[in-house]
């Protein structure tokens, strides 16, 4: 395209979107023809993988008008007749390229070209061919065979290699049969292959008669939880077949129960085996077979690698990185981070980085923060290692309300020296590496007839210490000289310098550095040079013969790399720098822009004013040449001012430099509506806003004129500062004025802004007040405002009140004091009594004319239905005997109702307790008993209507055991369990059984019922040969009772008597009471927790007095939390709060102080007498506290 170019050079090169992603189009017009169209593909061919001898073909539809002439080609080599058969259908315009009898050598990336005379259109794809079983294996391990023609072929027979040979490969996929002929010493791989068929046949005919399908397997790894597991995807004919499992050759007993040992899980098709508490001895060939014949097998190994050095814990500011790292003891590419037990990945927040020889590993968490607190671990195969990650707060006051920058420095890292710990195992490594390697070739050379060419024998094999396995390998030949880094392509801006880089595993060999093919040496523009095993090509000042091909040999290895050298568009600096300098000019006057550049034709010049592209127009004239462009704007006007860029690109790049241009003119005229400030009968004041455009120049002054409304001559006031505001004192009160602005810059005056008119002095009154709600001792008020400020803003509202009867008005509102909404709630109202309202307006120069007045409205409330105002009501509440029973319901209701509760639709016992309060009423049963379970029901009325809520409370105690059990067998496998009811089954109708069972074999107690509402159940599943006994509980809504067990059924078999185990103790508390302050009328809640067996009786003192009768205080004890609520706390609750619990065994108490906030300061007086403790006596104390000393004086009568 670029040849077609430069021998047309008005053509262009514009690239197009194909509708058909992967499609390069290139255009060469600026406008297409009507009718005519570049080349396009309506079908692209696709990437292909076929395997090797079979017949391959690439599909094309293309259109374009004229009709495209099309080519294929292909990266490496010439696509010839002999080899190829291309093909066109012109009806369907189809192309295709066919290749018969398709050979590995022949995958390559094709490239099909469509070209007419407007454009031409590209795309790729890629044809991959699959080798040949023999032929890929044998091309595969060529390194690994160099040696076998030196000895010779021995006859193999099915036993010279180890069985296990066979399973692994039988389900490993082909990319690991590498690694297992290694492993086992197997180098006839035609051999091998031939075997696997035979054995593949074999084990598929035998498989068939027990599975139907067999897929998706996947071999055994670790997990994260600590656990090896393996799965694949089977359907057995027979879903009741028997599946084994084996390791070693040695069956391996396993359960559905995932706590075990080995343990099998199979969801629908898929079976996982999972293999828990690792170890080293669990490495090993594992085989799962079906009905003796093998359908899996996986080799599971475990890394023998520990750590040298462990994470450390590290302690990090924020915004800082934190760094784990970890030594091992042998090489691994990589292992395995979590992070509060989720595993890490390399990314944004996380890097992780290996040393070369794979013993040092890092994890650095980037740009730590509060959330990344925790344990980060290092987990290699069953070894692990962990460490806390703790982010201080950046204390720095500089960063104080603000998000602290990202800090460089990084925290944590070994505090041993790792990279020396390394160095060390790395020669020790080494030294055992060459001392294995030594023994073996000892051991070879004493017996050569034992060491056949296709295996390694298992006893030399176990010599070898896991370890040094990817070491000790007869078959692998040293690999000598290569590349440890090759070379990379560059692209290199042209007059800059660009460089060459490789590695070599030696520093003691020399290389030869080529260019397209031929030899290069050093020059005054190319340097060559060698630092260590790191050789480095520099090319200097580059230029556009410096493009090609480079190569680097050393010892038979040999690296290349390509250099390209590009041209895009550039400026001198110098240049760049005095165009971006302003332009300014004066309306009407001719602007001008030129810049020079440089760079590799063609280049594309484009002109931007403010974002918007500039072509050449009447007042626009562009011009372009090979070095620079210029730009010139005629008869400038205002709205030219803005950025002008000017846009370079060419096939290498883009380059934007930037100016500005700004055009001067007068300014445009002030802009209203004005405010007014201030209308009164002394003066009139007033503001506007500035120009919206102030021409470039700032305004200096602004000219005013004033006209008194109904005379046509204009007052010149003059000029005033360039400040928007101005106040007039010379006004009449009650005339209008109408004011003239102009505004007033260096580049001359602008238009004329007139105001509307503004009256000085003057304003009506606002609308009729609205009663909006009356209350007893409150009255909604709410208005508009008046329809004539008087040319000012309004500062607020006076509202006054009348009696009904009465001529004497009142504010209602303080004097000082006005009301700056639109609305009003009088409070200073008697019930009763009715009432008449008005408003008046207030604005600078005072208040203005009242309102009319409102309709009369009498202060009272409005009559309102009872409704219950809790959204959720408890309809069932379970207590336990003895325990208080609350039920506390809140309401609204106007007029105040009459209140009535009921126990199943009669009035309650004199023993409950109920009392009312203003919006609330409160049910309480201090100590409750059986009798007490009913429906309780309130009844809230009053003149306007009634409302009802019922809840049920059920008084219930711990159930009574069940009485004898028994067993009966009508049924072999069955066993009917049948017992004596429960004392307590009449008296409660939810009480229901609960059946556990327990055998000689399981030694543990299961649930087998539940909700047993009769007195007899049928256990099935009863195995012969085992003993059976069960228990039975009686369970309500307290709990479960005691069971009752039944006599042992089935054969007798010694049992260990049950340790008996004593939970009785005396009451502690586990959780004691915490010092209250509370204000006036607020809840106030207190909790403690105690424990004790049996369950210790609680009660609550004030002061030493019992509080569990009382009915201003909610007490509950629920599972050992006690807790008192005071609804509503005053004076009288102040004092010493104190929980006794006590049981057979112990009594134990705790106190604690209530302070009330809002009691008069300086003192508090709390008068205690204990009748009880001074019966006999004739003193009293009298304790006299005072906030500001807290003395306290004694006075002993």
């Amino acid at each position: 395209a670029w040849k077609r170019m430069l021998l047309f050079p008005f053509l262009v090169a514009i690239r197009k979107k194909s509708k058909v992603p992967g499609v390069m189009i290139t255009q060469f017009v600026e406008e297409l023809p009507a009718g005519k169209s570049h080349p396009d593909f309506t079908r692209k061919p696709i990437a292909l993988t076929i395997q090797e001898g079979k017949l391959a073909f690439f599909k094309a539809i293309i259109t374009g008008d004229p009709i495209p002439t099309v080519k294929w080609t292909r990266n490496n080599g010439e696509i010839s007749l002999t080899n190829y058969r291309v093909t066109c259908d012109p009806s369907s315009r189809e192309h295709q390229l066919q290749i018969p009898n398709v050979a590995v050598e022949q995958a390559d990336t094709y490239k099909c070209i469509a070209e007419n005379e407007y454009g031409r259109a590209v795309v790729t794809a890629t044809l991959n061919v699959i080798e040949s079983e023999f032929q890929k294996v044998q091309s595969d391990f060529l390194c690994l065979c160099c040696h076998r023609t030196d000895r010779p072929r021995a006859e193999r027979k099915d036993g010279d290699v180890d069985e296990r040979f066979w399973e692994l490969l039988l389900s490993a996929d082909k990319k690991d049969y590498e690694h297992i002929c290694a492993e086992y010493g197997v180098t006839d791989f035609r051999w091998m292959l031939k075997k696997l068929n035979e054995k593949k046949r074999e084990i598929e005919e035998q498989q068939a008669q027990y599975v139907e399908y067999l897929g998706n397997l996947r071999h055994i790894e670790i997990k994260n939880n600590g656990c090896a597991q393996f799965e694949f995807e089977m359907d057995l004919k027979d879903p009741n077949a028997k599946i084994y499992l084996y390791k070693d050759g040695e069956m391996v007993p396993f359960s559905i129960d995932c706590d075990e040992k080995h343990s099998l899980r199979q969801i629908g098709r898929k079976f996982m085996f999972t293999v828990n508490g690792l170890s080293p001895d669990d490495a090993g060939l594992y085989q799962v077979d079906v009905e003796g014949v093998n359908v899996f097998s996986t080799d599971f190994k475990i890394p023998m690698v520990d750590f040298l050095v462990k994470i450390e814990e590290v302690k990090a500011v924020e915004r800082e990185d934190a760094v784990f790292e970890c030594v091992l003891s042998a090489p691994l590419p990589k292992i395995s981070w979590m992070g509060k037990s989720v595993p890490l990945e390399q990314g944004e927040k996380y890097d992780i980085t290996v040393s070369e020889d794979m013993l040092i590993h890092r994890l650095v968490v980037k740009d730590c923060m509060k959330v990344d607190n925790g344990i980060y671990a290092a987990v290699v195969g069953i070894k692990s290692c962990n460490a806390w990650l703790i982010v201080e707060a950046d204390n720095d006051p500089k960063n104080h309300g603000k998000k602290a920058a990202r800090k460089t420095t990084q925290a944590g890292g070994s505090g041993a020296n790792v990279v020396k710990i390394a160095a060390e195992q790395q020669a020790k490594l080494q030294k055992a590496k060459e001392e294995k390697m030594e023994a073996l070739k000892q051991q070879q050379a004493e017996k050569p007839e034992e060491a056949p060419a296709t295996k390694v024998e298992p006893q030399a094999e176990k010599q070898v210490d896991q370890p040094f396995n990817q070491w000790v390998s007869i078959t692998h030949p040293d690999p000598g000289v290569h590349f440890t880094g090759g070379l990379q392509d560059v692209r290199a801006i042209m007059g800059q310098s660009a460089e060459m880089v490789c590695k070599l595993s030696s520093a003691d060999c020399d290389g030869v550095w080529y260019k397209d093919g031929k030899e290069i040496t050093s020059t005054d523009d190319l340097k060559i040079t060698k630092d260590g095993a790191i050789h480095k090509l520099m090319i200097c000042n580059c230029k556009e013969e410096d493009n090609g091909k480079y190569r680097f040999e050393a010892d038979g290895r040999k690296s290349e790399a390509i250099l390209i050298v590009e041209d895009p568009p550039r400026m001198d600096p110098d240049d760049l720098a005095k165009f971006s300098e302003p332009v300014i000019i004066k309306v009407g006057q001719n602007a001008s822009f030129k810049l020079s550049f440089v760079g590799q034709e063609p280049i594309k010049v484009q002109w931007y004013s403010e974002g918007e592209e500039l072509l050449n127009d009447t007042n626009i004239k562009i011009e372009k040449s090979s070095s620079d462009s210029s730009l010139r704007l005629t008869k400038c006007q205002r709205k030219n001012t803005g950025e002008i860029k000017l846009k370079l690109k060419n096939e290498f790049g883009t380059i934007e430099a930037f100016s500005k241009l700004i055009v001067l003119d007068k300014p445009t005229n002030p802009l209203g509506p004005v405010e007014v400030i201030e209308a009164s009968s002394s003066c009139v004041e007033f503001k506007w806003r500035p120009p919206k455009d102030d021409g470039g120049s700032p305004v200096s002054h602004y000219n005013l004129e004033r006209q008194q409304l109904g005379r046509n001559t204009w007052k010149k006031i003059g000029n005033i500062p360039a400040e928007a505001h101005y106040k007039d004192t010379d006004v009449d009160h009650g005339r209008k004025y109408c004011y003239r602005i102009r505004a007033i810059s260096a580049e001359g005056t602008s238009d004329v802004y007139e105001t509307d008119d503004i009256q000085a002095g003057t304003k009506g009154p606002p609308s009729t007040p609205r009663v909006v709600s009356a209350f007893k001792d409150c009255i909604n008020l709410t208005w508009t405002p008046p329809a004539n400020t008087g040319g000012t803003n309004i500062v607020g509202y006076n509202v006054e009140k009348r009696k009904k009867g009465s001529s004497l008005w009142s504010q209602a509102n303080p004097p000082e004091e006005p009301i700056k909404a639109k609305q009003y709630g009088v409070k200073d109202v008697v019930e009763g009594i009715e009432y008449e309202f008005r408003v008046s307006a207030i604005n600078h120069s005072g208040a203005g004319e009242p309102s009319s007045p409102s309709e009369f409205v009498i202060a009272r409330d409005p009559k309102m239905r009872p409704n219950f105002t809790d959204r959720k009501m408890k309809s069932f509440m379970v207590v336990r005997s003895g325990n208080s029973a609350r039920v506390t319901i809140n309401f609204e209701a106007s007029p105040v109702p009459t209140i009535i509760w009921l126990k199943d639709g009669m009035p309650v016992p004199k023993r409950v307790t109920m009392s009312n309060t203003d919006g609330t009423s409160q049910l309480l049963i201090p100590s409750a008993e059986r009798s007490d379970t009913g429906i309780y029901t309130i009844i809230v009325k009053n003149m306007v209507g009634q409302e009802t809520f019922s809840t049920e409370i059920r008084v219930t105690d711990d159930p009574k055991p069940p009485g004898a059990v028994e067993l009966e067998q009508n049924v072999p496998g069955t066993l009917t369990v049948s017992w004596m009811p429960s004392p307590d089954e009449k008296r409660d109708d939810r009480l229901h059984y609960m059946v556990a069972k327990c055998d000689s074999v399981k030694q543990t107690w299961h649930t087998v019922a539940h909700c047993v509402f009769n007195n007899n159940f049928t256990a099935v599943n009863i195995m012969p040969g085992r003993e059976y006994n069960f228990r039975v509980y009686a369970k309500n809504d307290m709990g479960l009772s005691e069971p009752s067990e039944s006599p042992t059924w089935g054969f007798t078999v010694n049992m260990p008597e049950p340790k008996t185990c004593n939970f009785d103790s005396a009451p502690t508390f586990t959780v004691p009471l915490k010092t209250h302050t509370s204000p006036e009328k607020y809840e106030c809640y207190m909790s403690c927790a105690v424990k004790g067996n049996p369950i210790p009786h609680v009660t609550w003192y004030r002061n030493n007095i019992s509080l569990n009768t009382n009915i201003n205080y909610y007490i509950t004890n629920t599972c050992g939390v006690c807790s008192l609520l005071i609804l509503s706390v005053g004076p009288k609750d102040n004092g010493e709060y104190k929980v006794v619990a006590e049981n057979s065994l112990g009594r134990t108490e705790c106190s604690t102080q209530l302070a009330i906030r809002g009691m008069p300061y300086g003192y508090d007086i709390l008068l205690c007498t204990n009748n009880s403790s001074l019966e006999n006596s004739n003193s009293s104390l009298v304790f006299l506290f005072f906030s500001s000393r807290m003395k306290i004086f004694q006075d002993v009568l």
